[in-house]
């Protein structure tokens, strides 16, 4: 019976955690919410040099911060689920080449892409690339997206030129990002303090 228990609170916990926030609109209510958040957060971007707002607003925008979240399947006759048309999964929607790129060339071998911490640094570790190769300035969350959804190559060739529809998406990206920005710019000294229970 014990062990029923055991196995119960557990699976109650897993589901906890891999639940997405209950308000993804407000970054402080966010790390409030998930534990571990923040500093991995804050990790990313002291080792990345890309602010938290902007990582958080990326990931907003390709998953809502579902952990294992996956591109709808295509349909064969209307009906019928078929594949899916990438192997993007996880908090950044990355794809499976991209994040095993990802790995060696940091070294965190190991990463998950449903793994929150790993996910952040993977968004802090791309946009970087940016920096380097397409000259994209760190708090640019604009064309950052652009680049994040294009590919490098892609962003260099300016495929995104007749794609309105994307330039709106990266829009909507540097308004989350402001807006995270402002939430954050109100907490962040009592999450550098230690957290909201303690640190007040």
């Amino acid at each position: 019976m014990r062990c029923i228990v055991l196995i119960f609170l557990l699976l109650a916990i897993s589901g906890c955690t891999t639940s997405p926030p209950s308000d993804v609109n407000d970054v402080c209510s966010m790390f409030k919410e998930k534990s571990g958040w923040y500093k991995d957060a804050h990790k990313s971007q002291k080792k990345w040099g890309s602010p938290v707002p902007v990582m958080m607003a990326i990931m907003h925008q390709e998953s809502r911060f579902k952990a294992k979240a996956k591109p709808p399947r295509k349909k064969i006759l209307w009906v019928i689920p078929g594949p899916r048309p990438s192997s993007s999964y996880g908090y950044t929607q990355a794809l499976k080449e991209t994040w095993e790129t990802y790995s060696r060339d940091a070294g965190n071998y190991g990463a998950d892409r449903d793994d929150f911490g790993d996910s952040i640094d993977f968004i802090g570790w791309y946009n970087h690339q940016s920096f380097k190769r397409s000259g994209i300035s760190k708090d640019d969350p604009y064309h950052l997206y652009l680049a994040y959804h294009e590919g490098h190559g892609g962003f260099n060739r300016r495929t995104f030129k007749n794609k309105q529809w994307l330039k709106d998406v990266a829009k909507k990206v540097s308004r989350q990002s402001a807006k995270y920005t402002r939430q954050l710019n109100s907490c962040e000294k009592s999450l550098d303090k230690g957290g909201w229970f303690f640190g007040l």
